[in-house]
């Protein structure tokens, strides 16, 4: 009897950290403290331990260090990396529909495709054809604006994209629609993205 206690309340403990990283809405990542959206459209992540001392610029990104000199946060500061990920954001909630590209309902690629049509890149409609446009880069490497790709319900090929917003650490968050939820925030950090993961591209200049 105690060990099955004892399993409930582990399982419980994973179900909560997991469902901590998912944002289902602008209203929910403002209280979260992740988002703020400022009067000219942009999208900039706020940190209460952020100081002017710890900010430096490298290659069109800010980073955050620690006493150890290790990077604890990337954010754009590319004008175009921000736009395209306030205008994902906007579509917050939006159900999952295949083949949807708008707000009456969007799938991944969709959301992607629409989401950087707006500033005229064109990409291709697919996520497999999406994982094959850009430069491959690795996850060390990745920027808010590139792409997220991951193989999920068990396929041995892509079949699901996002783009990237934030950068913690070694945490990647990342909106996408998702079959369930529709458009949301979701982490690398969650065990099934984890798992899933296949790759990152690079599809700005």
């Amino acid at each position: 009897m105690k060990k099955i206690l004892v399993f409930i309340v582990l399982i419980s403990i994973v179900s909560c950290k997991t469902q901590s990283n998912i944002i289902t809405s602008k209203k929910e990542a403002k209280e979260k403290g992740i988002y703020s959206y400022s009067e000219d459209g942009r999208t900039k992540t706020v940190k209460s331990n952020r100081t002017k001392s710890s900010e430096k610029r490298e290659n069109e990104e800010i980073v955050d260090k620690d006493d150890k000199g290790r990077k604890l946060e990337k954010r754009a500061t590319n004008s175009l990396a921000n736009k395209i990920i306030n205008d994902a954001l906007d579509n917050l909630g939006v159900k999952y529909r295949t083949g949807g590209t708008t707000k009456t309902g969007m799938d991944c690629s969709g959301l992607v495709f629409s989401t950087y049509g707006n500033y005229d890149i064109s990409l291709p409609r697919t996520s497999i054809d999406m994982s094959r446009h850009g430069q491959k880069i690795k996850k060390n490497e990745a920027q808010p604006g590139d792409l997220i790709f991951f193989k999920t319900n068990g396929r041995s090929v892509i079949n699901h994209v996002g783009i990237i917003t934030e950068i913690v650490n070694d945490e990647i968050k990342f909106i996408h629609s998702s079959t369930k939820r529709g458009v949301i925030v979701s982490s690398t950090l969650d065990a099934y993205y984890s798992k899933t993961f296949a790759q990152i591209n690079r599809v700005l200049d």
